[in-house]
């Protein structure tokens, strides 16, 4: 496996079409390797993938390109979230709690 330190899209006026680079490092290694694309869009949906991935290589025996991605985990953020949420839910109930009083105190000066 090579890690993928770059892409780039060009356009081969030789062979009139659309072609992705990558720029390829291993211990020692440096080299370049060309892959033919649709058009435009593939090549900005393949650099889009290696923006956003963690780690990217490349494995010269099979020719696949790996791109791997790191996610948070939503069980964290949903206990963050419901934490707020009771947390503005006590205040609410105070506020109302609170407004329920002085309603009461307004009747019973009445």
């Amino acid at each position: 496996m090579l890690a993928i330190q770059g892409l780039k899209c060009v356009y081969d006026t030789g062979s009139r079409g659309w072609a992705i680079e990558l720029a390829l490092k291993a211990e020692g290694e440096e080299a370049v390797r060309r892959f033919d694309v649709d058009g435009p869009e593939d090549a900005e949906m393949l650099i889009e993938a290696f923006d956003e991935s963690t780690s990217s290589s490349f494995d010269p025996a099979t020719g696949e390109i790996i791109f791997a991605y790191e996610y948070a985990t939503l069980d964290d953020e949903d206990e963050d979230e419901d934490e707020t949420d009771d947390e503005a839910d006590e205040e609410e109930d105070a506020e109302v709690a609170e407004d329920d009083e002085e309603d009461e105190d307004e009747k019973v000066k009445a």
